[in-house]
């Protein structure tokens, strides 16, 4: 039985706001980095490596306050991929498979630079000690696949991969294939809290298989695109066989804060700030189910 804690995607004011809410979390004297698991979706990827390496989170917070300023990044052909993935009238399968194939078509940045700018952003290059995994999936066949220190992926492309927004950001070259976001599969993966471990291709399976382990004593979701995912997420932790859960969206001034576009690197201040104040004010209903 294990305690995870599950960091989902929500672009660059996600990854502020996350901060924030593990910052506040952690002024309250309540630290998740103690967690048996990390699970790290696109943006939840970079938080879930701060985490798990044991990075000061004051530091964290700071970075994100005094980040050099940076025009917004269009997300509009990231939406019109997103938008196969509620399409009714096809399988999942299929619409993951299409997204992929937009993904592989669309004109991005060198794949070369995307890395170089991630990596830039990880305070680390190793994989932390930590039981921390990141999701993405194969631009090929749309399967999801989970990165792990056991891999044999470097760190920097396994977060990379997991941040490739879909027709933004180009999709990352792992072993001759090709990656992109983990949000594809899922906003937060959170049923992918089980035991791993194996080569990349034995996770591949695993990861779609269904088969996701051991049960998890208590769960914390992150969750900056949350109220738009919480019948997914509820599934997802049912599946984990969390016992006990709590599902961490953004309240109304966070949700202002991080404003419209998620890939708006101006709203980071904001953003992270909004969550000091929402995770401090969170303890008290995390700490009953953390433990």
């Amino acid at each position: 039985m294990t305690r995870a804690l599950v960091l989902g995607g929500g672009g660059m004011t996600g990854i502020a706001w996350e901060f924030g809410i593990l910052g506040g979390l952690a002024r309250a004297g309540l630290a998740l980095d103690g967690a048996d698991v990390f699970v790290g979706t696109s943006a939840g990827s970079v938080v879930g490596t701060v985490l798990a390496a044991g990075i000061d989170l004051e530091a964290a917070v700071a970075y994100q306050r005094s980040a050099s300023p940076a025009p917004p990044v269009d997300i509009t052909p990231a939406l019109a991929a997103f938008a196969l993935l509620a399409d009714r009238s096809i399988t999942r399968a299929e619409a993951m498979a299409k997204v992929g194939a937009m993904a592989l078509a669309a004109p991005t940045e060198d794949e070369a630079a995307h890395v170089a700018r991630l990596a830039a952003q990880l305070p680390v290059r190793d994989w932390p000690t930590g039981d921390l995994r990141i999701t993405a999936v194969d631009t090929e066949g749309g399967e999801p696949i989970v990165f792990d220190r056991d891999s044999g992926v470097p760190l920097e492309l396994a977060v990379a991969a997991s941040c490739a927004v879909p027709c933004v950001f180009p999709p990352i070259t792992i072993g001759g294939r090709r990656y992109m976001d983990g949000g594809v599969r899922s906003g937060t993966n959170a049923d992918l809290a089980g035991a791993w471990s194996g080569s990349v291709a034995a996770q591949r399976h695993r990861a779609g298989s269904g088969d996701v382990g051991d049960d998890v004593a208590a769960m914390i979701v992150v969750a900056p695109m949350g109220a738009l995912l919480r019948p997914l997420i509820d599934r997802e932790i049912a599946k984990a066989g969390a016992a006990r859960s709590l599902v961490i969206e953004p309240d109304p001034d966070a949700v202002e804060a991080i404003g419209p576009n998620v890939l708006d690197p101006s709203r980071r201040a904001a953003a992270v700030d909004a969550g000091l104040r929402q995770g401090e004010a969170l303890a008290q209903s995390v700490r009953e189910v953390w433990g």
